[in-house]
């Protein structure tokens, strides 16, 4: 395996509108593959809600995308014109991929999950040798670097080279699919496998579906080439230290996965143990533990096992919305936050209730929250949060934007309590929430939570 190194030490490129392109699946077997990789990205749908694609391999790439989520968007007919042993899908909250590319390396379908924060310097920096582009995706950006290389994997040294930000990608190819991850592993990707089938994702959750067992998780800046052999390291480039992105943790990632080895459900209902630690020291009283679902559910979990207050249910999720948080515009998020929960009234009526949520951003959406209960007739509505207080935007995912949206860079502890109306508030504190996850610090992204990037 060839090793090559990479600077450690890269100055971001930051613009207001931060991206992420959000879900990546790929499989080899020796039957077909449509129906699997349509099931793939349907497990990873809560990464992405507003668009949908598979490329396959027959002799050529096949490929099919949609608007919409995936159950809605595909129809049997395409799924059996998508013919082929190997093949790759996405889903996404931005742009259609994958995106197929004709080059002198031969077609290749592209798809990826991350931020590229240097994008609009790159795309000059193409502009300026001679390059056009159909569309204004940083899918298309990787594919023109990528076309750089006199082998795709020599195109992926490149993409590691200029890139700077976050990304775990998948490259359909004739000889087999590609899997990349960038150096500090913002983005997860694991390796799958049951007898002559071998996949990757962004979460383990498909392979429950699928019947494959996780084999071990893609190391940060490693190229994986799966075929018909399995799959093998092709390269692993050296970057500096790991920094998982430590949001799948608390927000992103369903809890049904595991994550670089952790699985989601044990760090969320620790969340709630180290928050219901400081409450029973305080002998905080109350009659319920409820979550805001979905993400809020592993922490009332825990919260409930810990301190022995019953787990009830205050909010009934529609099992037809999206994710309130994932939308890029304000207004779509509030629009689709009130759609997706509808109080339980019987179960709120006279309760002092402790309400677990995954993180405060801007403070409206647990605001709407409080003042439904209380609208209700719960007595008190006492909000204990996962994460800790956001300070900083992210740059390599989704989970904050701007400096103006963080409310905890506005208020202090009591002020956001009287904004969003709670009778108390506490969040975890950063070493509560490392040690709830179970990951060194050293291997972590905090920048969210710390404003220190890497």
């Amino acid at each position: 395996m060839e090793r090559i190194g990479v600077e450690a030490e890269r100055e971001f490129l930051f613009t207001e509108e931060v991206d992420e392109n959000c879900g990546v699946f790929g499989l080899w077997s020796a039957r077909s593959v449509a129906e699997e990789i349509y099931y793939g990205i349907f497990k990873l749908q809560h990464r992405g809600q507003r668009y949908c694609g598979i490329s396959t391999w027959n002799n050529g790439l096949c490929l099919v995308t949609h608007p919409g989520f995936v159950r809605h968007a595909f129809s049997p007919d395409e799924l059996r014109s998508l013919k082929g042993c190997l093949g790759i899908g996405h889903v996404s909250l931005k742009e259609r991929q994958p995106m197929v590319f004709y080059s002198h390396l031969g077609p290749y379908a592209l798809a990826f999950s991350g931020n590229i924060a240097n994008s609009e310097e790159l795309r000059k920096q193409l502009f300026r040798d001679g390059h056009a582009f159909v569309t204004q995706t940083d899918t298309e950006i990787l594919g023109r670097f990528l076309s750089q290389g006199k082998t795709i994997l020599e195109g992926l040294k490149q993409i590691y080279k200029v890139v700077r930000g976050s990304f775990s990608l998948v490259v359909l190819t004739r000889e087999g699919i590609y899997a990349a991850r960038d150096v500090h592993g913002f983005k997860p990707l694991v390796l799958g496998r049951s007898g002559k089938r071998t996949a990757v994702a962004s979460e383990s959750r498909p392979f429950d579906f699928l019947g494959l067992k996780i084999v071990r998780d893609v190391k940060p800046g490693e190229i994986v080439l799966l075929d018909n052999g399995g799959f093998k390291s092709m390269l692993e480039i050296k970057g500096g230290q790991p920094a998982f992105c430590a949001f799948e943790w608390g927000y992103i990632a369903s809890v049904d996965s595991i994550i670089d080895g952790i699985p989601v459900i044990r760090a969320r209902q620790n969340f709630g143990m180290k928050l219901a630690q400081r409450d029973t020291t305080e002998k905080l009283k109350a009659d319920i533990v409820s979550p805001v679902p979905f993400s809020g559910i592993g922490c009332a979990l825990g919260y409930h096992h810990y301190s022995g207050i019953p787990y009830q249910e205050s909010f009934l999720i529609d099992r037809f919305a999206s994710r309130s948080y994932t939308p890029l515009l304000q207004e779509e998020r509030e629009k689709e936050a009130k759609i997706k929960l509808s109080v339980i009234k019987d179960n709120v009526r006279g309760k002092k209730i402790v309400l677990c949520d995954d993180s405060i951003v801007r403070g409206t959406q647990i605001r709407n929250k409080v003042m439904e209960l209380k609208r209700a007739g719960a007595k008190a509505v006492h909000v204990r949060i996962a994460c800790p207080p956001l300070i900083a935007p992210c740059r390599y995912s989704i989970s904050t934007r701007t400096y103006d949206e963080l409310v905890a860079l506005k208020y202090s502890l009591e002020g956001i309590c009287r904004l969003i109306g709670a009778d108390s508030l506490k969040y975890n504190t950063l070493d509560d929430f490392v040690d709830a996850i179970g990951l060194p610090a050293t291997k972590l992204c905090l920048s969210c939570w710390t404003g220190k990037y890497l």
